[in-house]
């Protein structure tokens, strides 16, 4: 993991997108080749200094839960080797970090769960007493976990905007937008999509939590991404349960009450809000100590739900 890639360059294949951590290119009509570079985002802004082997780190973890939570809902892996679609002086670009996945549309909505009351959640609390419009029950604190795992949907923000909370009414009539031509050629409607989507992230978030559980980690919040095929099934897509799109707590550093350590880019988030900064781009450059503390945050987090050890 001593490699850092901040921007792939495949020329091979047509690059088609940019997101804030992955590159995408087109393989064909049918199929993408996602590249995990090591880019790392905080508060919706790319910063300059990449975290060396993130991106492999993140495609192992996602590619053990795609694997390991297959029987809950299809997912956009094909099982062709990215190293394949590539020219030969491209390949160590992609070996690691790279996915060629099926060419899905992706619902306009992040399907986000919470078993604990932190972060925005925690705020939107403190003053309603409910999170994203879902009563709570008074007297809960800090890290508290939720008498149930809610689903919390959000907007999915621009590069360099920031997510926002949406009711999941507004999920549902997002989705009928997106997808009003399905009702014509399969039947199903756009709120039922969303439905589907709301059960399929519960039900991930559910499985992989005690699996965590089980090897000493919490999983607090979790954001899954899903997208629908040409005949209208639902796929889990982008990425699943990784430091960047989860908030991941060693269970033995767990106290309510408190902001628990993390094995995410929180660590990250909590040096930034030290700082005299705007939280817009352009963000600031990051001390080599937190670089290194992130990298081994990351590794670690993924060597305890994989069972694997890391190249370092």
């Amino acid at each position: 993991m001593t490699d850092a890639l901040f921007e792939s360059t495949i020329n091979s294949l047509p690059r088609i997108g940019r997101g804030k951590v992955r590159d995408i290119y087109a393989v064909d009509r049918d199929k993408l080749l996602i590249v995990t570079t090591d880019r790392l985002s905080a508060f919706d802004v790319i910063l300059p200094d990449p975290i060396p082997g993130k991106g492999r780190v993140l495609t192992r973890l996602a590619s053990f839960w795609f694997e390991k939570l297959a029987d809950i809902v299809p997912n956009q892996l094909t099982g062709i080797d990215p190293e394949s679609v590539v020219a030969a002086d491209e390949r160590a670009q992609v070996r690691g970090r790279a996915l060629v996945v099926k060419r899905l549309r992706p619902l306009p909505i992040e399907a986000v769960v919470r078993g604990y009351l932190i972060g925005s959640g925690w705020a939107d609390y403190q003053a309603s007493g409910s999170v994203c419009g879902i009563a709570l029950p008074a007297g809960l604190r800090l890290a508290s976990r939720l008498p149930r795992p809610l689903f919390t949907p959000a907007t999915k923000a621009a590069i360099g905007d920031h997510d926002e909370n949406v009711s999941f009414e507004r999920a549902r009539a997002d989705c009928a937008a997106s997808f009003a031509d399905l009702l014509a050629t399969t039947g199903t409607s756009g709120g039922q999509i969303a439905e589907q989507a709301r059960d399929a992230a519960i039900a991930l978030y559910t499985t992989a939590a005690e699996f965590a559980a089980a090897r000493g980690i919490i999983i607090a919040d979790s954001k899954f991404e899903f997208g629908l095929d040409d005949a209208g099934t639902l796929h889990l897509i982008d990425e699943v349960l990784t430091p960047d799109s989860s908030r991941f707590w060693p269970a033995d550093g767990y106290r309510e009450g408190t902001n628990p350590p993390s094995y995410d880019k929180q660590y990250v988030r909590d040096y930034l809000e030290t700082l005299d900064w705007n939280k817009q781009a352009p963000g600031p450059r990051l001390p080599a100590a937190v670089i290194a503390g992130t990298r081994a945050k990351y590794a670690e987090a993924c060597e305890r739900l994989t069972g694997e050890t890391l190249v370092r």
